[in-house]
């Protein structure tokens, strides 16, 4: 994968997921939830946030869970639409975050609320925040 984040201040809420074997999934990685507590890389607009991958899954490694970080404050890659700071911010697709729709804040898709301004950038992410 590429632009993967960066923890600036480390979380304090850590969750174990389920994770397929064949995922390969990199520190930093942003994850969507699927269902039944199991996580995948996230790829597109609107995927449910599962957290951000705390430690490296190798492919066929054997291992099915990954522990995932459920707040903290991350540098994260932003879209090439401009965001403000104060906004509340929805993954966007691989990685990548953008301003939230309303309706975001009904799907899951909310990641945190943007510290910094940002475009096409990393940009600072308080993760787990609304408000």
């Amino acid at each position: 994968m590429a632009n993967e984040a960066t923890c600036i201040e480390t979380p304090t809420i850590f969750l174990n997921r389920t994770i397929a074997d064949g995922s390969a999934t990199p520190i930093g990685t942003i994850m969507q939830l699927t269902n039944n507590n199991t996580v995948v890389n996230s790829a597109a607009d609107n995927d449910v946030f599962g957290g951000i991958a705390w430690e490296e899954k190798t492919a066929n490694d054997g291992k099915t869970t990954i522990v995932v970080a459920m707040n903290g404050v991350w540098d994260i890659m932003f879209t090439a639409v401009a965001s403000v700071c104060g906004a509340i911010v929805n993954i966007a697709t691989a990685n990548e975050v953008s301003d939230a729709l309303g309706v975001d804040l009904l799907t899951g898709s909310v990641v945190g609320k943007s510290e910094e301004d940002a475009n096409d950038t990393f940009g600072r992410v308080r993760v787990g925040v609304l408000a």
